[in-house]
């Protein structure tokens, strides 16, 4: 943890990571930057202090800075990969509205999670519901509550409906429901 970094927005990281869409977050694991006890220190919270205690990176006069060098080339356990794009739309909504969108990727990502979970897709509804513009994500409930409604389907069958939407609208627009892992150094 990094000695007097302290942040009030634990949902939406100093760096641009959708803390509420994790999994580490969800599981009770991780605070969130700056969120205390479980708090990871970070490079880019370092800079934070140097600059003022900026609440998010996108206010420093240095943004982006070379920190941002190939920051989604690879991911944690949350993906890397909307960091820029995330922080570009907060900045251009405002930090307000943002977490309106935020609050409302977060809800469906706990209603998929209680409804639609078979032990499995975690990991992948996290990703998407990160990944996907909001307007797609709002179709594809649509289309969850008109095929999940239909008879007695199991869980596992309900999951996969689920995993296939998500699936189906990623591949359309070239994203990847996958985490993209370091390799491994041999």
């Amino acid at each position: 943890m990094v000695k007097g970094f302290n942040r009030n927005d634990l949902e939406f990281s100093l760096c641009g990571l959708n803390c509420s869409l994790c999994t580490m977050k969800l599981d009770n694991y991780c605070p969130g930057c700056g969120g205390g006890a479980g708090n990871q220190g970070c490079s880019i919270a370092r800079c934070s202090l140097q600059y003022q205690g900026v609440e998010y990176c996108f206010q420093c006069e240095e943004y982006p800075c070379e920190k941002y060098n190939s920051i989604d080339e690879f991911d944690s356990f949350i993906t890397h990969r909307g960091q820029l794009k995330d922080m570009e739309r907060a900045q251009k909504l405002g930090i307000g509205q943002y977490h309106l969108e935020l609050a409302e990727k977060a809800e469906i990502l706990t209603y998929q999670l209680e409804n639609f979970n078979d032990g499995r897709r975690k990991s992948l509804f996290c990703i998407a519901v990160n990944l996907l513009d909001i307007h797609d994500i709002r179709e594809i409930m649509k289309q969850i509550d008109a095929q999940t409604s239909l008879g007695n389907l199991t869980l596992k069958e309900k999951s996969n409906i689920v995993a296939s939407l998500f699936q189906n609208v990623a591949q359309k627009n070239n994203i990847i429901l996958k985490l993209k892992k370091k390799p491994t150094k041999k």
